[in-house]
């Protein structure tokens, strides 16, 4: 609330610079805002004072540091960290933030697929082929056939997912069962029984925040993770599971340097 109170009052700080009475088109919005001369002086003081009680309450990525403008904290998971400005124009910033989720979402899944199937195996309850491997196995048809049907589901998939972007709400009634629909409002959150069958993205709008800031966190984190087992497999030929068991058994030796030491 305080960010975006902040960001409000920086953009209507700006628009008060001017000296003559004009009439200025919100950023984040097509609100209109009058403004005059008679005004900038206070306006500016008072966009700093907002600013600066805003600063207080929000998390930064890092300490001290002045958050970009188009990032009010509205968004969640927004610290303030963009570098690069990828999110200064707000169809960059609405792409990105769907991107994003994607990729958060593909990263938990693929972690959980690395992580859990070779900790079963690891103690005996499955017998899986790695990961890293999984690509050379032989299954029911050839690579090819296998790379067309998938080609076929993810692009119908992500056609639906692309049309809601454009038009929200518009992919909401389910094609093959009418009556199952979607329930979710926002783009990205479809929501129903398929994609909240717990119900977990309904309520409080200080709830719903809540469980979006933790998936974009655990979806980072998740990102990490997999591009972190796959250097580990480049770099030592074994999966995470089978280095943190060679680590438990020898750590004074099976550690992170040994496997920059040239052998």
């Amino acid at each position: 609330m305080a960010a975006s109170a902040c960001a409000s009052s920086a953009i209507a700080a700006v628009a008060f610079s001017s000296p003559s009475s004009s009439t200025k088109t919100s950023f984040f919005g097509s609100r209109k805002v009058r403004v005059g001369g008679k005004s900038a002086t206070h306006s500016r003081s008072r966009s700093a004072a907002v600013c600066a009680a805003a600063d207080l309450e929000r998390p930064i990525w890092f300490p001290g540091s002045t958050p970009p403008a188009w990032l009010d904290g509205s968004l969640p998971g927004d610290f303030g960290f963009d570098p690069l400005g990828l999110g200064s124009d707000p169809d960059s910033l609405k792409w990105n933030q769907q991107a994003e989720i994607v990729h958060c979402r593909w990263a938990m899944l693929g972690a959980a697929g690395i992580f859990i199937p070779e900790f079963l195996t690891k103690i005996g309850i499955l017998n899986t082929p790695s990961w890293y491997s999984a690509g050379e196995q032989e299954y029911f048809t050839d690579t090819t056939t296998l790379f067309i049907v998938e080609l076929f589901f993810i692009g119908w998939a992500e056609g639906r997912r692309w049309a809601d972007i454009i038009k929200p709400g518009s992919v909401n009634t389910d094609p093959i069962f009418p009556n199952n629909k979607l329930t979710g409002t926002d783009v990205g959150y479809p929501g129903g029984l398929w994609f909240d069958p717990l119900g977990w993205g309904s309520g409080s709008p200080e709830k719903v925040k809540e469980i979006r800031e933790k998936e974009i966190k655990n979806g980072r984190l998740a990102m990490l993770a997999v591009m972190g087992a796959w250097f580990q497999h480049i770099y030592t030929g074994a999966g995470p599971i089978d280095n943190l068991f060679a680590h438990l058994a020898d750590p004074g030796h099976a550690t992170i340097f040994a496997s920059f030491t040239p052998k």
